[in-house]
């Protein structure tokens, strides 16, 4: 007797469905998850891009603004001494005391007629100064010059213009001390002018070794607060974020291919001396030499301008 078998063909192909179907179930809800994996994926990574975009647009503008920083103080790049201020001078014994006017009294010969004093009807001499904050020589020009300086600017027999430049980035190991120093300067003479002349004092006296690495954004800030800066938070915002380094350089090229008032003149060293618009080419550590000088400079522009006194023609 043969057993029917039939019966169980349709079960079997029941069975064979159902595991098709939860097959295709999972393979459905897998994928399914990997289109959320994606489009998750996506999305996060557009919001990684566009912080990264916002980041590098806030850092270009901020370049860009300190690209287009100029110190509003400057003029033709450089900074007109407004105050002053006696300062620490340890070259004094060599300074020469007085004005022009009271220089060319001391200075001439004997004489029956009366001396003229060159700053009692001329304008006060002018004085530029191109300095590099890393440059020894200037530094010994002015730790032998701060006092007289100071003291002709104060009675105002001269018109003091410091010009800040950086010849020197090079030299200190990569920081470029000589930019930063020129920009931290630029910050002085923008936001406290009367105290420009005492900082300016203090970076070229107290300056560092060519060739070291300087001082940090942070000392240069520290330096402005101890030149007695009313609005220190200010100057060392401006200081530390570097806002006229850029500034800087552009005035250094600037100076490199032509001195304003000096028909074409470059600047090739600092510091580089300007009396009246004539080069002081002398020993810059011998006060004295100097101060001679400025007396002969001025001098001449006095005997240049000055109307002669009319001479009173005899009775007949």
């Amino acid at each position: 007797m043969s057993h029917d078998e039939t019966p169980h063909v349709p079960a079997e192909r029941d069975r064979r469905e159902a595991v098709r179907e939860k097959a295709q179930q999972v393979k459905a809800k897998q994928t399914r998850w990997r289109i959320a994996r994606r489009s998750l994926l996506a999305i996060g990574a557009v919001a990684v891009i566009g912080v990264a975009a916002v980041g590098v647009s806030a850092a270009l503008n901020s370049r860009e603004a300190r690209s287009q920083a100029l110190p509003d103080a400057a003029s033709d790049d450089g900074f007109v001494i407004t105050s002053a201020s006696q300062v620490a001078d340890p070259l004094a014994d060599q300074t020469v005391d007085g004005s022009a006017a009271t220089m060319a009294a001391g200075a001439a010969a004997p004489t029956a007629a009366p001396t003229p004093e060159p700053t009692g009807s001329a304008a006060p001499v002018d004085i530029r100064v191109y300095v590099d904050y890393m440059s020894t020589e200037a530094r010994e020009f002015q730790a032998a010059n701060a006092t007289q300086l100071s003291k002709w600017v104060t009675d105002g027999a001269a018109s003091l213009t410091y010009y800040p430049v950086a010849m020197l980035t090079s030299k200190s190991n990569g920081t470029k001390y000589s930019l930063r120093a020129a920009g931290a300067a630029a910050c002085v003479a923008t936001h406290d002018s009367d105290r420009f002349f005492a900082y300016n004092h203090e970076l070229l006296t107290n300056q560092p070794a060519v060739d070291s690495d300087g001082y940090s954004d942070q000392q240069l800030a520290d330096m402005a607060q101890g030149a007695g800066i009313s609005d220190i938070a200010t100057v060392r915002e401006c200081i530390e974020d570097e806002t006229y380094t850029a500034w800087a350089k552009a005035a250094t090229d600037r100076a490199i291919k032509g001195l304003p008032d000096t028909k074409g003149q470059a600047l090739t060293a600092t510091p580089t001396v300007f009396v009246n618009g004539t080069e002081y080419v002398g020993n810059m550590n011998d006060a004295k030499e100097f101060a001679q000088f400025v007396l002969t400079v001025d001098s001449n522009a006095y005997y240049s301008t000055a109307t002669p006194t009319p001479t009173p023609t005899p009775a007949g």
